[in-house]
Formats: structure tokens, C-alpha cells, sequence
């Protein structure tokens, strides 16, 4: 049976000698045996990592806003930094990919838009759990001509490509026998589409909360169309392959704090609004309605969510959305080292 350290300990002795033997380098004894014991500790203790890098969106982070990484981390001897805000999960998942971030949470979406365009270094590393679609939605003001969905057809539409509005707007049409191809795409990032929204530069609006709640509080709005019974997945937790990887121990902990502050979020949605007050800029009474929609628990990756993910990921290459047809198992980790990160406390 190979034991992993010992393998490593067996490289690293030969790399010494070749080193040595070019002239490169030059170790006393105690100086190995110091490098040695770090190597060794670090194995151990299932990180190799000095800090980490945490993403965060323009909609909030409740794990950010509350602090509870920070303490678990430190005791490790590991420093946090968290990178940010990102406008959407596609803005993110580009910087995961660059090295910039190394755990960030998204829509379902943005993950297979990444690996339908060749990207393998971002990896699935938990679920979240599904909200009841009040929290989004195809919108209009009060006052427009379009009564019902089927009216959008040929209409200005604004949203975030390659998020979760992407993949709400495109199962809606279906439902009404259309294609997104129907309507007139406006790419734009949440926050630049609600101002186009309420500017009167687009007919309709993709929106979710914040803005979404934000826009019901000051102009009169129509929701044709929220996301129940179509984002039934929440979401997911990502990781950088090579630091999930390295670092499987650092990962476990980050997961197990999200959850912990999910659930004291889900029964306390007056504190949490006045958490992120100061940092959203926003009324209480706004992110408290926010708060009520939203869900912050985490799940573990099941067969029955990976699954799910696949039938959405199959639904856009079938609509011709994405170039190519992509295997979501190619995005998650093995399963021991899958069982290495997920924490017991998760369901």
C-alpha cells in the first residue's frame, strides 16, 4: 500500500540530491529536518495554504457580513481576504479561474457556462438550498402594455448573460412556446439592468433580490413571471481544483461556518437585514423582506442534485445556448476527497 506522505517524503529527498549535486542548493541537517517536520505538519493537518481568498457579489454574503471564518481561520494561522464585490456569478467564477479566489458562491448557471467554455479549474464543492422563487423574476412596471409573458416576445430584455436570470427567462419562454432567441437580449450587469430597468430603457427586467426588493419598494412593477418551480436549485459553493485540492481541511471549515451562520440566518431575518444595512446601503425594512425570501443553508452534492444540475446544463445546449454539451462529473471532486471537504452537519 503507497502511503501519500511517504511518496512525497521520497521526492522530496531525491529533489534534494539533485539540487545539491548541481550546486543549487545547500542544507545542514537540522535545516532538512525542520522542512521535513513543516512538510509533514501540513499534511497532517490537511492544508498547505497560508491564507485564503473568500468572493463575495454586490447582493451580499451572510458568512462575510457576520465575521465567522475569521476566528476558525486564524486559529490555523491562516489569513483571510475577501475579494470583491463581484456584480454576478460570471464576473467570479473568472476570477476563481485566474487564481484571484479560491471559494465563492453562484446560481446554478454560471458554472456551466464556465465549463462549456473549456474551464476546469472551477469545481462544485457544495449546494445550496433552494429559495421558493419569490426572491426573482421576469418583470415589467405597473403600468406596461405587456399583460402576460407571451407579450415579451420581440422585447428589450435586461439581465445578467450567463447567470441565474439566463436560465429563469429561458425556461419561462418555453413554458409560453418560445425561445429566448424571442426577445431582444441586453446584457447587462444586476445593477446596471435595474437602472436601466427604472430608467425606462427596456421593456422587461430579470431581477432578483436586492434590487429586486429595492425596485418593489419605489415604482410600481408587474411580476409575470418568479422563479418557482424553475431555480429549484439554489445555487452552489465553487472551489479553485488546485487549493480544494491542497487544502481539503481549510475547505471543510469555511463549508461548516457557512452552514452554522445559514441557519442562525433563517431564523433571525431582522438581524440579519440590519447585518447588511451598513454594507448594502440599503433600508432595513428592504433587507428584512430580502432576508425572508432568501435561504442560506448549504446541502451536500447528492446524486439527486448533481443530476438535476445536469438536466439544466443539457437544457442549454439543447436550446443552443451553450456551444457544446458538457458532463457535470467532470466539475466535481473524487469521492473521497468530496467526502474530505463536506461536513457531517450538512444534509
Amino acid at each position: 500500500m503507497k502511503i501519500p506522505f511517504l511518496d512525497q517524503r521520497r521526492k522530496f529527498f531525491k529533489q534534494l540530491v539533485q539540487y545539491s549535486a548541481l550546486g543549487l542548493f545547500t542544507f545542514s541537517t537540522p535545516l532538512v529536518g525542520s522542512l521535513l517536520q513543516s512538510t509533514q505538519a501540513q499534511t497532517q493537518r490537511g492544508f498547505v495554504a497560508k491564507e485564503i481568498n473568500l468572493a463575495y457579489q454586490t447582493s451580499g454574503d451572510i458568512v462575510k457580513v457576520r465575521k465567522v471564518v475569521e476566528p476558525r481561520f486564524k486559529a490555523l494561522g491562516i489569513k483571510v481576504n475577501w475579494v470583491g464585490p463581484f456584480p454576478a456569478g460570471p464576473q467570479l467564477i473568472e476570477a476563481m479561474n485566474a487564481g484571484r479566489v479560491d471559494i465563492g458562491t453562484v446560481g446554478e448557471t454560471p458554472p456551466i457556462f464556465s465549463q462549456a467554455a473549456g474551464i476546469t479549474e472551477v469545481i462544485y464543492i457544495a449546494g445550496r438550498t433552494p429559495s421558493r422563487g419569490q426572491n426573482q423574476g421576469v418583470v415589467v412596471r405597473a403600468d406596461s402594455p405587456i399583460k402576460k409573458l407571451a407579450d415579451i416576445k420581440g422585447k428589450k430584455v435586461a439581465f445578467q448573460r450567463g447567470s441565474n436570470a439566463h436560465y429563469l427567462l429561458a425556461k419561462a419562454l418555453q413554458e409560453v412556446g418560445l425561445k429566448i432567441s424571442d426577445v431582444q437580449i441586453v446584457g447587462l450587469t444586476p445593477s446596471e439592468a435595474r437602472d436601466a430597468f427604472i430608467q425606462n430603457k427596456v421593456d422587461v427586467w430579470v431581477a432578483s433580490d436586492p434590487f429586486l426588493a429595492l425596485v418593489e419598494k419605489i415604482i410600481p412593477i408587474r411580476n409575470l413571471r418568479n422563479a418557482a418551480k424553475i431555480n429549484t436549485l439554489g445555487g452552489f459553493y465553487l472551489g479553485r481544483r488546485r487549493f480544494v485540492t491542497q487544502n481539503p481541511e481549510l475547505v471543510r471549515v469555511f463549508l461548516e461556518e457557512a452552514d452554522k451562520v445559514g441557519e442562525w440566518a433563517e431564523k433571525n431575518p431582522t438581524e440579519v437585514a440590519k447585518a447588511f444595512a451598513p454594507e448594502l446601503k440599503l433600508e432595513v425594512s428592504v433587507l428584512e423582506k430580502v432576508a425572508r425570501r432568501r435561504t442560506y443553508r448549504l446541502r451536500r452534492l447528492s446524486p439527486a442534485i448533481i443530476a438535476e444540475q445536469q438536466r439544466v446544463a443539457d437544457f442549454y445546449f439543447q436550446e443552443k445556448i451553450i456551444p457544446r454539451k458538457i458532463n457535470i462529473q467532470d466539475a466535481l471532486l473524487p469521492p473521497q476527497l468530496s467526502a474530505a471537504i463536506t461536513p457531517k452537519r450538512l444534509k
